[in-house]
């Protein structure tokens, strides 16, 4: 029997849960539409799918490294796992997100501030918070399966590979895989593109 309180969606303790890129694009637009009104979320939201850096990799963002950046403008951050500076270009959408949320920042006149300040504390968010946050949000979309804040990351190389038609040998490249059959398996799309194979000719 399942302890009061337990999520039956936690995994076991020593066991893990691979979460989802968000697939949909309706349901990327429907999460944005309920975070309008919510600036630092949206702003959060927008660079994590728009950038594919880690949660704690956004959330190590001083309100200096950027405060002025414009649409075209390269954000560089130190990689948590390979401690290398990885460099992303922002595009309109994060920057208009990013100058949004810097307008109405508490700390905005704070160089050293964190840019995704917690409200609770007078500190950055935890990356505890963003997977919580990231589950709420997939869950107003109505999205089933198991999404975290690793969502966010998935969902740019998802929809880069999707979408955008991005070579596999690029995107292994830009999430530091090993091997292209890494990154299709790490974004969900080597199923995906193998059912549709089976669906694309019939003989």
């Amino acid at each position: 029997m399942m302890a009061k309180g337990q999520n039956s969606n936690h995994p076991k303790k020593g066991a893990s849960i691979k979460v989802q890129p968000i697939r949909s694009l309706e349901a990327i637009q429907h999460i944005k539409r309920q975070l309008h009104d919510q600036p630092r979320n949206l702003c959060l939201f927008t660079l994590g799918i728009n950038t594919a850096y880690r949660a704690n990799e956004l959330l190590s963002l001083k309100v200096g490294q950027v405060i002025g950046l414009q649409a075209g403008d390269v954000l560089d951050i130190k990689q948590s796992k390979t401690q290398q500076y990885r460099q992303t270009v922002l595009n309109r959408s994060a920057a208009k997100t990013l100058h949004a949320w810097l307008c109405d920042h508490p700390k905005r006149l704070e160089l050293n501030a964190p840019l995704f300040l917690s409200q609770r504390r007078n500190d950055a968010l935890t990356v505890a918070a963003v997977n919580r946050l990231v589950k709420l949000w997939c869950r107003t979309a109505k999205l089933t399966g198991n999404f975290g804040s690793h969502s966010l990351r998935k969902t740019w190389g998802y929809q880069q590979r999707i979408r955008n038609k991005a070579s596999v040998a690029l995107l292994m490249k830009a999430f530091g895989h090993s091997s292209e059959a890494q990154t299709l398996d790490y974004l969900c799309i080597l199923p995906d593109e193998i059912r549709k194979l089976y669906l694309a000719l019939e003989l």
